[in-house]
């Protein structure tokens, strides 16, 4: 509690001010104050937790598992072979710097209002900051260690095994705490742009209706969820990992 004193001080802060601010405007259409959030979320939570939120869930999990695959195998690649690193590298970036929400309702003519467009957008957004993670984890082993171990007998397999892959696993929880945020964000903006269900589609149908509080519960409900996956992966990490915190 004491280390995360600051952080709830200062949200609790924030919250007030956001509390007193929107209670001064009185237009929950367009500033709802927390309170209203949390009382609408609570109206709200039999559609959003039983249809809205497994559907968001769907995506998210799909999403990252296929650019948790794909991320690990391109940095693999790009790890192995310079000639497949110095083709990949500039296109990875390059992927980048396509403006999702542009590009996002193309995927919506390309593979309908279904649950593939949403996944695409997904895995748009997450399987950059993986590969470039667990690459770069792969890249700062020590030179002077492959040497040591590769005095003593050991193949190409055994310095991958047993040296880059400790050496870049923090690197991927790392990667994974980013890109679980990502994910959410882009199975939102697949569902806002096109959907039939999920937190994402709910919000812009309160929007259409004005309701200021109905937009920001399934917000608030992405990011509680989003929080807690972090979280988790964090409990992991700290027990996965545990020879890092004896360096």
């Amino acid at each position: 509690m004491k280390r995360y004193l600051p952080s709830i001080l200062f949200l609790a802060a924030l919250l007030l001010l956001w509390q007193l601010g929107a209670g001064r405007m009185d237009a929950a259409y367009i500033l709802p104050t927390p309170i209203g959030i949390l009382r609408k979320l609570w109206e709200l939570r039999e559609p959003l937790f039983a249809i809205h939120l497994p559907a968001t869930m769907k995506v998210t999990g799909i999403g990252l598992i296929i650019s948790i695959v794909l991320g690990i195998g391109l940095a693999i690649l790009m790890d192995a072979s310079p000639v497949v690193e110095q083709a990949l590298y500039p296109i990875v970036i390059a992927s980048q710097t396509i403006p999702t929400t542009a590009i996002a309702p193309l995927f919506v003519v390309w593979f309908g209002y279904g649950i593939w467009s949403k996944i695409v957008v997904t895995i748009l957004m997450t399987f950059f900051p993986i590969t470039i993670t667990v690459f770069d984890g792969f890249k700062s082993v020590k030179r002077e260690m492959e040497e040591l171990l590769i005095s003593y007998g050991a193949t190409p397999k055994d310095i991958f095994i047993k040296l880059k892959l400790p050496t870049a696993l923090p690197h991927f929880f790392s990667a994974i705490k980013m890109a679980i945020p990502l994910s959410v964000i882009g199975a939102a903006i697949g569902e806002w742009l096109g959907a039939q269900s999920g937190l994402g589609y709910f919000s812009r149908r309160m929007m259409t209706q004005l309701d200021g509080a109905g937009v920001f519960a399934p917000i608030i409900l992405l990011s509680a969820v989003a929080m807690i996956l972090v979280g988790i992966i964090s409990l992991l990490e700290n027990i996965l990992i545990k020879w890092r915190k004896e360096l």
